[in-house]
């Protein structure tokens, strides 16, 4: 039923923008010069609508079209990377915000003095996936340190990790390959939640593969939330394994290493976001941060087109 409803979606919306452009037609038709303004408007509206539909039709993996797992994970460099970790974490909700997407916190890990050292959110709508896909990776901040009493310029580095939440029954798990414990959660929830071992760790014991979730109020709420990491977590293990064996007869394999960043947002001594792989950047670091990432994406999703 979910499948029907997206693809009925996918049609309407089509259809939709069949009619307006036939109206759109008959209106410019007329020959009427009060009509212009109007038609100008449109016509914009309609150019953006399709450039729209036209990036979605890039977003045909096996999970575009479907809900995502974003985790950012603060690098090395103490307090300023667990604070750009947070800054990340920020950044992501404010666009799932702005496009209209729901988003769920599973599991957060706060900073020793601020910021986090790790968050899971769970992103749900449609193409959320897809479009978060070209966010993972090491992304590196350049700023003047507020942790810093001599106020120097600090680098700094956080890992995003962008995951597919897929079905159960596309991962099947062993529960006797699985290792869980509880303990006390330093979540959200109450006093409740401090007194009863209500978190969940959950480790994968042929991978090592460890996925935990604190900020349900009840055990089983976590250890679904927990589970739904993992599977996502074995999927791209498989999936990475497939694209490295098809990399490998072609001679084109490289690992993905910490230190190659994706991006770097600069904020000292001049202002710049630019990303590595397409050279796409902007100036306007405060937008960025406040969730305009819509140009980097873009730019990503319509190079891997260019570059097969």
């Amino acid at each position: 039923m979910k499948r029907i409803a997206s693809l009925r979606s996918d049609v309407e919306g089509w259809r939709s923008l069949e009619r307006r452009i036939a109206d759109a037609l008959e209106l410019a038709e007329l020959g009427d010069d009060s009509l212009q303004t109007e038609l100008e408007a449109e016509t914009e509206t309609i150019e953006h609508e399709v450039d729209q539909r036209e990036l979605r039709t890039l977003l045909s993996g096996e999970y575009d079209q479907g809900d995502a797992l974003l985790s950012v994970n603060a690098g090395a460099g103490g307090t300023d990377s667990q604070d750009w970790a947070a800054i990340l974490q920020r950044m992501y909700l404010r666009w799932a915000e702005q496009e209209g997407y729901k988003t769920e916190i599973l599991d957060l890990t706060p900073g020793e003095e601020a910021g986090i050292k790790s968050v899971t959110i769970a992103v749900n709508g449609d193409y959320a996936f897809g479009y978060l896909r070209p966010e993972k990776g090491v992304h590196r901040l350049v700023r003047l340190s507020p942790f810093d009493s001599a106020h120097r310029r600090h680098t700094s580095f956080a890992q995003v990790e962008v995951l597919p939440q897929v079905e159960e029954t596309d991962i099947a798990i062993n529960p006797n390959d699985l290792k869980i414990d509880t303990f006390l959660s330093s979540g959200a929830g109450g006093q409740n939640v401090q007194k009863n071992q209500t978190a969940i760790r959950i480790t994968h014991l042929p991978t090592g593969l460890v996925a935990s979730s604190q900020n349900e109020r009840s055990q089983t709420q976590n250890r679904e939330n927990a589970m739904k990491v993992l599977r996502a977590r074995l999927s791209e293990i498989r999936r990475e394994e497939k694209e490295k064996e098809l990399a490998q007869l072609r001679g084109e394999y490289q690992k993905a290493e910490w230190g190659s960043q994706i991006r770097s947002y600069v904020l000292h001594p001049y202002q710049l976001v630019k990303d590595h792989r397409t050279d796409f950047e902007t100036g306007n670091t405060q937008a960025v941060l406040d969730g305009d990432l819509n140009g980097f994406i873009e730019a990503y999703l319509r190079s891997r087109v260019g570059a097969k």
